[in-house]
């Protein structure tokens, strides 16, 4: 794709005669993907973009707008960021295995591996545990791969040989390897100790400061150090994730400070993000207010919690569940340079209006 087509619009002729291989590989990818399903007993599920709460994660920027009601009255909704609280009502409601294409929308988000609407491809599985969302994660990819037609994927100078055995390992095995930081020694169930991990970081000649959150200081080792060197070679998942960031994980069974969380990486891109699904509603409650808090702290605004799920969470079976970019997964598949050359209708930036 020339320097040229770039900077055109993408329904300019030649530059969707560029883009069109990909985006009719993007549906042979997920046309696969569908009969993957329906072969696993899955049932396809389309839940409302529209939500009283867009999810309640500290740095994660909604769309806000109005919905009317026919007394004229307005009322503050959201577009989702994720079809999360909707599809556990499902399974609060009885479904088992479900599974959906979803848009969604998330602000602040735009570059080569982001867009501000993007297409999100989340399951779940009633009853079972969270290891099998891996197994399921990698046969993707591979499908992906054999749809495509290639053996290797390649992401800017990145390879990653997807019918390779993948590597799995902890955050504290990861942080440890590429930072040399011992991450659950500040760690005290979900309580953290920033100043223990300030210095660690000091010392290993991380530059951080002062005012830097525990959980601020673990997204820019992680960022930085760590997921550089993901999913090189072969796909990588990253399990294990510290309880203080579980989001709506359960904690492991067998050590409180970590939780039943993992992502999953090739080419140093962040594909999927699974959890051993959290079904109490007080702790989740919890988890919420403490996110929302921090949120506010830092960029001024909160979001209101969806008591219908917390009430729905009380009633939902022990689950597994993971969201996939699925734009992500055909940039990788199609080595495409941008996740936006996968979009059949790529969203307008107001910079270039």
């Amino acid at each position: 794709m020339t320097q040229t087509r770039v900077n055109t619009p993408w329904w300019d002729a030649g530059r969707h005669a560029d883009r069109r291989p990909l985006l009719l590989a993007r549906n042979r990818i997920q046309g696969a993907l569908r009969a993957w399903f329906a072969a696993g007993d899955f049932v396809e599920v389309d839940p409302a973009c529209l939500q009283i709460s867009p999810g309640n994660e500290t740095h994660l920027h909604a769309f806000a707008t109005e919905l009317i009601g026919n007394d004229g009255i307005g009322h503050r909704m959201y577009l989702h960021t994720s079809p999360e609280f909707a599809m556990k009502k499902l399974l609060a409601a009885g479904e088992r295995r479900i599974f959906t294409f979803a848009h969604v929308w998330r602000n602040r988000e735009r570059g080569r591996r982001h867009s501000p609407e993007f297409t999100m491809l989340e399951w779940y599985r009633a009853g079972e545990d969270y290891t099998r969302l891996m197994d399921d994660t990698v046969a993707m990819i591979r499908l992906a791969a054999r749809e495509t037609g290639v053996a290797i994927l390649r992401y800017r100078g990145a390879e990653c040989d997807p019918f390779a055995e993948p590597e799995r390992l902890s955050v504290a095995d990861a942080f440890a390897r590429h930072a040399g930081l011992d991450l659950l020694a500040t760690c005290h169930g979900a309580e953290t100790d920033a100043d223990a991990l300030r210095a660690q970081c000091r010392a290993a000649g991380i530059s951080v400061n002062d005012g830097d959150s525990w959980s601020l200081m673990l997204s820019k080792v992680l960022v930085e150090k760590v997921e550089p060197h993901l999913g090189h070679g072969r796909v990588t998942i990253l399990d294990r994730y510290p309880s203080a960031e579980a989001a709506l994980a359960r904690k492991t069974p067998d050590d409180d400070r970590e939780a039943e969380r993992f992502e999953v990486y090739a080419c140093g891109v962040e594909l999927a993000n699974g959890f051993g699904e959290l079904t109490d509603s007080a702790e989740q409650r919890r988890r919420f207010e403490q996110e929302m808090d921090e949120k506010e702290r830092i960029y001024g605004e909160r979001y209101p919690i969806d008591e219908d799920f917390l009430a729905a969470l009380d009633h939902m079976p022990a689950s597994s569940g993971i969201a996939m970019g699925f734009d992500r997964l055909v940039m990788l598949a199609t080595s495409a340079p941008r996740v936006e050359d996968v979009i059949w209708t790529p969203v307008p930036d107001p910079e270039d209006a």
